[in-house]
């Protein structure tokens, strides 16, 4: 089994990624190895998916001592995402192996990439806008729907990997608009395990997976994940996911065979928009920050004249 430090490394910063942001490892771990270590996209995929198969268990039994994890939603997903997670890979093995085989699920990562960048975008307008919602313990489940989520969603994971949180997350929010940010990711986690574990088994039993591979990313990400956690609460997280989004659309686009000159113009575009943002919470953060301080000026003011009146009485 050969270990690569430098993959170990990329899934230490993956995994600080993913700690900081909560954004789905695999979004940004199999792009890193098809784009940057040249790894073959199937094994990629294989790989992660049986790295994710040990990362995801840790934070789900955090939600679920915290009471965050809606079991009656785990169970319709996995309903039909398990299943589903099988079929992607058979799909995979039904098309062939060689080349073409390579070019169809790096074509499909890349698409897949695109609609997590937009589901991220979402979520993002969707978090500022509602905040936090009130508690709804008594959740009425949409059986059908919710099996045809985990359904979709099993099929593009057991195919790209990508998909387990950002995809599964922001459809939670528009069927159930009432569930906490924290009861979406507890019960997000906890129906990844069945999923990811299925797609992750097929890989196995099909020979996609290389276990030195999944070695030398598990070492990195792990810790990654831990340090990123321990942070998080210091961090611009917000800032940190524009960024995120940015790297995941423009390894979206190269996925997809997208002109250089294109993504070049993009990533300008990215660059200026995270630039304007920054510019934005600093002034607003500053201007916040005067009213309060006039406001707590005037206060004083005026406990100051109240205080001369009750002198001069």
């Amino acid at each position: 089994m050969h270990i690569d430090l430098y993959i170990a490394l990329a899934g230490l910063i993956v995994g600080c990624a993913v700690g900081l942001t909560g954004m789905g490892g695999g979004a940004l771990m199999t792009p890193v190895l098809v784009l940057i270590f040249h790894v073959q996209p199937v094994a990629a995929v294989a790989s992660d998916l049986v790295a994710s198969l040990f990362m995801k268990p840790v934070g789900a039994a955090v939600h679920a001592g915290r009471g965050t994890v809606r079991w009656s939603l785990v169970a319709w997903l996995a309903i039909g995402s398990v299943p589903s997670a099988v079929l992607g890979v058979a799909f995979i093995k039904w098309i062939g192996n060689g080349p073409r085989i390579q070019t169809i699920v790096s074509v499909t990562l890349g698409a897949v990439l695109l609609v997590a960048v937009a589901a991220l975008g979402v979520k993002m307008y969707l978090d500022l806008r509602g905040g936090d919602r009130g508690a709804d313990d008594t959740v009425n489940v949409r059986k059908a729907p919710t099996l045809a989520i985990g359904a979709c969603v099993g099929f593009i994971v057991g195919i790209t990997s990508v998909g387990s949180g950002t995809l599964v997350i922001v459809l939670l929010l528009f069927l159930y608009p009432r569930l906490r940010g924290s009861q979406m990711v507890g019960t997000d986690l906890a129906q990844a395990i069945p999923m990811v574990g299925a797609a992750a088994v097929a890989h196995v039993l099909f020979g996609d997976f290389t276990l030195g591979l999944t070695a030398s990313i598990l070492i990195g990400s792990i810790p990654g994940v831990l340090i990123g956690a321990t942070v998080s609460s210091y961090a611009p997280t917000l800032f940190l996911r524009g960024a995120l989004s940015a790297v995941l659309l423009l390894s979206g686009l190269r996925l997809v065979n997208v002109p250089t000159l294109a993504i070049g113009i993009v990533l300008l575009a990215c660059v200026a928009g995270l630039l304007a943002a920054w510019i934005t919470v600093r002034v607003s953060g500053r201007t916040l920050r005067g009213l309060a301080g006039e406001s707590s000026a005037k206060a004083r003011r005026a406990g100051g004249l109240a205080l001369d009146a009750d002198e001069a009485a």
